[in-house]
């Protein structure tokens, strides 16, 4: 084998391994990468587990940016008034709360204080943007933390609805996730 030989090769076999470990934004038709995170509770919540009972609704708010996000709060109370819809649509929603872990619990606890949580929502802490770093949404900015985004995933775990919003606003509705779910039924 030739010293270029060799070198492509090697090249080749860098890149290839790189690409391998690159964390991507799940798009509609891929498999939603399985995770486990923390409930506000302390209870362990694994996507494949919910999964069982029927498709996921995945909410990535952006957590505390040195104040609770008022987008992220209007579209957690458009969700909660859709409850009922998205429960009768066989659903859950997982509700993803990021932050540094040193404060997270803290900062999650005041965002969800005095909101019901209907018997289908998960509430789920993200320290250390464990989960929004392996979904490739760490919104790396200043009083940032991750883009917001919304995913619904059936039973089989295939992403059917994607929206990453690159801003603060231009977020998923239930409405829309309503829809997304009566085409999977």
């Amino acid at each position: 084998m030739t010293h270029r030989s060799m070198v492509l090769l090697a090249f080749l076999l860098f890149a290839s391994h790189a690409g391998a470990s690159v964390a991507a934004v799940p798009k509609v038709g891929d498999k939603a990468p399985d995770f486990t995170l923390a409930q506000i509770d302390g209870q362990k919540l694994t996507l494949s587990t919910e999964l069982k009972s029927g498709p996921v609704v995945v909410i990535v708010g952006r957590g505390w940016v040195g104040y609770q996000c008022p987008f992220c709060n209007r579209q957690f109370g458009d969700f909660l008034k859709a409850a009922g819809e998205i429960q009768a649509a066989g659903a859950r929603v997982v509700w993803i709360y990021p932050g540094p872990a040193e404060d997270v619990q803290k900062r999650a606890e005041e965002f969800a204080a005095g909101k019901p949580f209907p018997a289908n929502f998960r509430f789920v802490l993200d320290p250390n943007y464990v989960f929004t770093l392996a979904y490739d949404l760490r919104w790396d900015a200043p009083q940032e933390t991750a883009y917001p985004s919304t995913f619904v995933i059936d039973r089989t775990g295939i992403v059917r609805y994607a929206l990453v919003s690159r801003a603060h606003g231009g977020r998923s509705t239930a409405a829309d996730v309503i829809a997304e779910l009566r085409k999977i039924k």
